[in-house]
């Protein structure tokens, strides 16, 4: 009856007051938790059709902030990248569920509230973690990713995170999905083998991140993100900052992680160096599993041969590239095998400036 109704509505509004934040993506980060919560509100839009009512404001306001939120984290092809243990979703398990839902929109590019940002060239999209991790309250699974990215190429991913800590097989060693959220799992920096926040046995997150600051900047010719965090600033003293700018044709993407002296930054003004002497980073950039790669003779650069025969080049001046083994989780939760291209060395307490590119080869 009406009554009911209404008072259903009224609970219906408070869980999604609860749910989601004010750019439409869901509180927890998840884009798990967000296919699930499309998946109920497109059911309860059905019943409402079936009934032959009209859709209530709650529902259709929901699906038409939610909907563009998740397709902000879709790759060119459509499918969705790999964060905060999701795993790499194909596109067409995508279009099935944004065809459900009855909302034709744009991919949210810009989502300060969610914490990632979509930048689109060509046929070239990068996705990035430029948020502070959820509030322990809210993450189940989170993942210490923080300035991590993700790049492909038309249908072909080239930078991945691994993924998949939701998603792989209950038989599967739990050290295992520990492991995948944690920052080493994921393309960015990280310092002394640490994570930039800390991750519980339970699910939830601790202590690192407190802070990021983004300014994006588009304009004809680039796009350009510049980002920093606080996440090892108490333990070691030292802010990361990442610059990334994507060409217009998408064909070239320029990088450069700094680490700078906490005290002296500006950005988290109080902290103290730790940990005396120099610290080790690692640069890690997860390869997509299609990805053919092979060493450069003077070992400075990687060369990427994709499925489709294109050839792309990674390249730094900054320090000498190794390849690693490295994995990613796929929607059906199979690992499968590939590599990681890592910049390493130690960082002295001045800190360091470490520039890369990738670039379209042919």
């Amino acid at each position: 009856g009406e009554p009911r109704r209404i008072f259903g509505e009224a609970g219906l509004k408070r869980a999604i007051e609860g749910f989601m934040g004010e750019d439409g993506g869901a509180l927890s980060r998840s884009p798990l938790a967000q296919i699930e919560a499309i998946k109920v509100l497109s059911m309860l839009r059905a019943v409402y059709a079936a009934r032959g009512e009209l859709l209530s404001p709650i529902v259709e306001l929901a699906l038409s902030r939610a909907v563009p939120a998740l397709q902000g984290l879709t790759h060119h092809d459509g499918g969705l990248g790999s964060w905060q243990g999701a795993p790499g979703i194909s596109a067409e398990s995508m279009a099935t569920l944004i065809r459900a839902s009855g909302i034709r929109a744009r991919p949210l590019r810009d989502a300060r509230h969610w914490g990632y940002q979509r930048v689109p060239a060509g046929r070239t999209v990068v996705l990035v973690d430029a948020g502070t991790p959820a509030m322990a309250r809210h993450a189940v699974m989170g993942c210490a990713s923080t300035l991590a990215f993700e790049m492909s190429h038309g249908p072909y991913r080239l930078i991945v995170n691994c993924g998949g800590a939701s998603a792989i097989a209950p038989d599967m060693p739990p050290e295992l999905a520990r492991g995948l959220r944690a920052t080493a799992a994921h393309s960015t920096l990280c310092l002394d083998d640490t994570n930039s926040t800390s991750v519980l046995p339970k699910g939830q997150l601790g202590k690192g991140v407190g802070l990021v600051e983004l300014d994006r900047r588009d304009s004809d010719d680039a796009a350009r993100l510049d980002m920093t965090h606080d996440g090892y600033a108490r333990r070691y003293g030292l802010i990361h900052r990442r610059l990334l700018v994507l060409r217009s044709d998408g064909r070239e993407l320029r990088g450069e992680d700094v680490l700078l002296p906490a005290a002296k930054s500006g950005f988290g003004r109080g902290f103290g160096r730790q940990k005396q002497g120099d610290v080790p980073f690692a640069i890690r950039f997860h390869l997509g599993p299609d990805v053919e790669a092979h060493l450069a003779t003077d070992g400075w650069g990687v060369f990427l041969r994709v499925a489709d025969g294109s050839l792309w080049q990674f390249r730094s001046a900054a320090s000498k590239v190794t390849l690693e083994e490295s994995l990613w989780v796929d929607e059906n939760g199979q690992i499968r095998p590939s590599q990681q291209i890592v910049l390493s060395g130690t960082a002295s307490v001045g800190g360091g400036n470490y520039g890369w590119l990738i670039k379209h080869m042919g």
